[in-house]
């Protein structure tokens, strides 16, 4: 028998592929097996990932949510072969994105991009503080701090959008104190 890494044990994230317009449905149906076979200690997360755009329609911009990677959903689990059975027979799900069908775990890098982690921020921010906004639709907008929430790293900015100030719900993490 091979002796197991403690690396083997700890979780990562792997890329599940959808049928299109399913990302939904397939991470329902994922949770529903999670809770039938008992999966709650090897599946631990399933995210589909979005994005918010600014969308004009009929004149007028607004703040929308995208799919990021249409036909796709992102798990963090403790893999193993029985594992790849019960996900891919999952209705919805077509397999996993790598090699061949097989799992490939993501790097550090890919999670980091794809916001997955959660990262603690030591930013000493206040209300009528001024910000600049470093990552996300807003990119590069420059606002000013109205509440500051330390217990989920958020706080609300009103940032001049569209000729007019506009508050939003950032993360410490997309700003930089001016």
């Amino acid at each position: 028998m091979e002796k197991l890494d403690a690396k083997d044990l700890e979780a990562k994230w792997y890329v599940l592929h959808t049928y299109s317009g399913y990302e939904q449905v397939a991470k329902t149906n994922l949770e529903m097996v999670i809770k039938k076979y008992h999966l709650e200690d090897r599946i631990f997360d399933i995210v589909i990932p979005m994005e918010e755009v600014v969308e004009e329609k009929n004149g007028k911009k607004k703040l929308v949510s995208k799919k990021l990677l249409p036909s796709y959903i992102l798990v963090k689990i403790k893999y193993g072969d029985d594992l790849w059975h019960n996900i891919t027979r999952t209705h919805g799900i077509t397999g996993f994105a790598g090699p061949k069908g097989r799992p490939l775990p993501l790097t550090e890098e890919e999670i980091r991009k794809l916001h997955l982690e959660k990262v603690v921020v030591n930013i000493d921010l206040a209300p009528n503080d001024k910000v600049e906004v470093i990552d996300g639709p807003l990119n590069s907008f420059v606002g000013t701090v109205l509440s500051v929430d330390d217990a989920t790293q958020k706080c609300k900015v009103n940032v001049e959008m569209f000729g007019r100030e506009t508050p939003v719900e950032l993360s410490f993490s997309q700003l930089r104190k001016i």
